[in-house]
């Protein structure tokens, strides 16, 4: 139970870092982030992602538009704002530094 929980903790904790990264390949659907996020293990449904992409846009590090679908109603396509590529730049460093913290700590152990 405990290793659960900080499994789910510690993915809670990259979602966002995930996102904004797929997001910044181009302009994208939501359907699509769930796709990606899925192919990397990182399972998602509608209802954890929203609110994140609302929470990243409302922070300034998203925007959105509307496009027309041939098979339905008109769709909201992500992309990602200077603002986001600046912190996705800064993650990308804070990443890089928690792997190698994490490499140095677990090395003799595995």
């Amino acid at each position: 139970m405990i290793a659960e929980n900080t499994q789910t903790q510690m993915r809670k904790g990259i979602l966002e870092y995930c996102i904004l990264s797929i997001i910044s390949r181009g302009e994208i659907y939501a359907s699509d982030i769930i796709s990606e996020l899925k192919k990397a293990q990182l399972l998602v449904v509608e209802g954890t992602l929203y609110p994140l992409l609302t929470r990243l846009k409302n922070n300034g590090l998203l925007s959105y538009n509307w496009q027309e679908s041939s098979s339905g109603p008109p769709r909201k396509y992500y992309q990602i704002t200077n603002e986001g590529r600046d912190v996705l730049q800064k993650l990308d460093v804070t990443w890089k530094e928690l792997v190698f913290a994490v490499q140095i700590s677990l090395q003799g152990r595995i």
